[in-house]
């Protein structure tokens, strides 16, 4: 660690301008801004908790994440594509020589957590607080010793926004306690397996790993989450940005906050037709006994359930279509596989619309204007969750500030967001560690 004074000294030297252009993906000499963040987020440090110059931090980062194929087969541990972008959340922090976690995200209230009552606390289900109680709880668990520190967190990854806001906290908050009490024995895919605990078991949201992974490993990469106690996974090579494409991911400005019994609804039903088969997951049932088996399934899960499965099985082999495809430099074949996946999100996933209020439908509006905006080119596709979040487009660089301002004018200023696949998930940036 260093002192924040000097921390201030190296940064205005520009002894990390090397380390910030590559993981910012900026072209060098273009970091004034990212300069400036650090030195934000340790003032903010300063400020909240009253330290000194003197006193030792780290700082931390964890990127949001987009999701490039497999929607929704997460939780089915099937198989996913998933990247890592240039916005992230950044914490300072240190140790406080007490029991206490203070966390002091900008923008809102001080957060704190005694690790020395880390059981389940009911009353703070959906919570931030669950969430770091959790994820302490879990590092306990696997038999560290954790004990206080003070955290200033700042965040460009925009709540809602369909890049994973809260995986990016939770991977940060996991990379902060892997480095400060663990030595950094944990592998990253481990740090996400402790975020989507605390997010299953202290939360209270059966999610999926992909958000967590996606976060916290970095670049491109692909994740069969069959064994879910050991996902595997390896980093796909491939610069979007030479092909001429931008990827842009469009707010479309609904509230998802009332959506959590749909997203349930998703991995219940799909669970259901597994249960058919006397298996857990989808990933446990083979594809073409479900073929055989639908009438029954019909009956005994409803069509809904059906439909969904159907695009669990299409989805993942799109996935494998899709890496084959990057691997092979066949970046057309793979925005096609892009737009099959969105297709069937739309028709047998459902997750466009919820239709408990049919006259509001923003997702498949946005999905219209994207196709409208292409005229033919590029691919688009829902993004995430669905329902009222974002959606996800493969856009021609010369037509970016068309579809830029097509989108901005429907949804409004910033609805369009024009991200870079980032290479390297939860890290240390400034601290002990080198970036991986």
């Amino acid at each position: 660690m260093l002192t924040i004074q000097e921390l201030r000294e190296q940064l205005a030297g520009g002894a990390y301008d090397e380390r910030l252009s590559y993981l910012y993906c900026r072209p060098s000499g273009e970091v004034a801004d990212l300069r400036q963040r650090i030195l934000h987020v340790t003032e903010g440090f300063q400020t909240a908790f009253s330290r000194g110059d003197e006193t030792e931090v780290a700082v931390y980062s964890a990127p949001g994440r987009t999701e490039l194929g497999g929607n929704h087969t997460d939780h089915q541990r099937g198989k996913v594509l998933t990247g890592s972008v240039d916005l992230d959340a950044l914490a300072c922090c240190a140790k406080n020589g007490t029991s206490l976690v203070n966390i002091q995200s900008e923008g809102y209230g001080l957060l704190t957590v005694d690790t020395e009552q880390l059981e389940k606390v009911p009353s703070e289900e959906n919570t931030t607080q669950s969430l770091v109680r959790g994820i302490l709880a879990r590092v306990s668990q696997l038999g560290y010793s954790v004990s206080g520190f003070d955290a200033y967190v700042t965040s460009s990854v925009p709540g809602g926004s369909g890049l994973s806001s809260s995986a990016c906290f939770e991977v940060l908050v996991g990379v902060a306690v892997n480095a400060l009490f663990c030595g950094g024995a944990l592998s990253m895919a481990q740090v996400a397996q402790i975020g989507q605990y605390a997010e299953n078991v202290y939360f209270g949201k059966p999610s999926g790993l992909l958000d967590q992974m996606g976060c916290a490993i970095g670049g491109v990469v692909t994740i069969d989450f069959g064994d879910a106690d050991n996902p595997v996974y390896h980093a796909v090579d491939f610069d979007f940005a030479k092909e001429g494409y931008a990827l842009c991911i469009v707010d479309t400005g609904a509230d998802h906050a009332d959506m959590t019994a749909d997203y349930a609804a998703m991995p219940i039903e799909m669970r259901a037709v597994a249960a058919c088969f006397g298996k857990e997951v989808l990933s446990q049932v083979e594809e073409e006994e479900f073929y055989k088996s639908i009438p029954a399934l019909r009956k005994q899960c409803g069509d809904r359930a059906v439909l969904r499965a159907i695009h669990y099985f299409s989805d993942c082999h799109r996935v494998e279509q899709q890496v084959a495809a990057l691997e092979a430099g066949q970046f057309d074949r793979f925005l096609a596989l892009v737009s099959e996946s969105g297709r069937s999100s739309f028709m047998y996933l459902q997750n466009i619309a919820t239709f408990r209020d049919s006259a509001s439908q923003p997702v498949a509006v946005a999905l219209a204007m994207a196709e409208h905006l292409l005229a033919g080119k590029g691919a688009f596709r829902v993004h995430g969750g669905g329902f009222a979040g974002t959606i996800q487009a493969f856009v021609p660089v010369e037509q970016v500030p068309d579809f830029q301002a097509g989108m901005d004018a429907l949804l409004g200023a910033g609805a369009c967001r024009v991200t870079a696949i980032r290479p390297v998930g939860g890290c240390t940036l400034i601290g002990d560690a080198e970036l991986r």
